[in-house]
């Protein structure tokens, strides 16, 4: 079964910060159908930070019992060899968040795009945040170009394309998102996944619910169809739906 859990946005304990997102994180690890799975944390689009990697041992590993590791893909530059052993010796992937774009051109440039392709195949729970979301999809709302320039408009940038729409994080908690998700998809043809903070997609081979944290988060169906713009409200059912009524206008 090929398993796929995106979050819109939402904490897990970094220092200063409440944890917000955990009964989607105890969903994630009830996929992986162990009780102790191996979690691999993939920071890239946060620069490998390791603060955010001791928040992931903290939350993941001591609140809720998964065997945590890393893999550092600037830090260390690791070889295939070892980048195929962590990625495909896991029981769960959770890609952080931060810059989409630098994350997606270093997969590809190490070949880690095609590993979690594999992985994604032999029914490892591909998991994320943010950006660590958008990756998933194949296109996504994103904030990259702000790294470098905070006045920046949000931009367009292409992942991995397992799920073919376009997914927006921080749908409710960032303001500038709605009115540029609503600009962005007049030139995209297909549909947008909108996630809340706290909230996420849940996708099991052709299948998917919604599941959040918080009562109030939601996800949205984004589109625009013969002029006209439609934000509809995705029910949160406990019972898994077809994706392909959910992707299509």
């Amino acid at each position: 079964m090929k398993k796929i859990i995106a979050l819109g946005g939402g904490e897990i304990g970094r220092p200063g910060y409440p944890i917000e997102t955990t009964e989607i994180d105890k969903e994630i690890i009830r996929l992986s159908g162990k009780g102790n799975p191996k979690l691999l944390f993939i920071p890239t689009a946060s620069s490998d930070s390791e603060s955010y990697y001791e928040a992931v041992k903290k939350h993941f590993g001591e609140r809720l019992g998964t065997n945590t590791d890393v893999l550092y893909l600037i830090r260390e530059r690791p070889s295939q060899k070892e980048i195929k052993r962590k990625i495909l010796g896991s029981d769960i992937i959770y890609a952080g968040g931060g810059d989409t774009s630098k994350m997606m051109r270093i997969w590809r440039q190490s070949e880690v795009d095609k590993v979690l392709n594999q992985a994604y195949e032999k029914g490892k729970v591909l998991s994320g945040i943010s950006a660590g979301a958008i990756c998933w999809f194949r296109w996504g709302n994103s904030d990259s170009r702000r790294f470098l320039n905070p006045d920046s408009d949000l931009t367009k940038v292409t992942g991995l394309g397992l799920v073919n729409a376009l997914f927006c994080p921080h749908y409710d908690f960032e303001t500038n998102r709605k009115p540029d998700l609503k600009k962005m998809m007049k030139k995209v043809s297909g549909i947008a996944i909108a996630v809340d903070n706290c909230c996420a997609i849940e996708i099991l081979d052709e299948k998917y619910r919604i599941i959040s944290s918080k009562t109030s988060a939601n996800a949205y169906r984004v589109y625009w169809s013969r002029g006209r713009f439609f934000e509809e409200i995705i029910k949160k059912e406990k019972e898994f739906k077809p994706l392909a009524g959910l992707l299509k206008k």
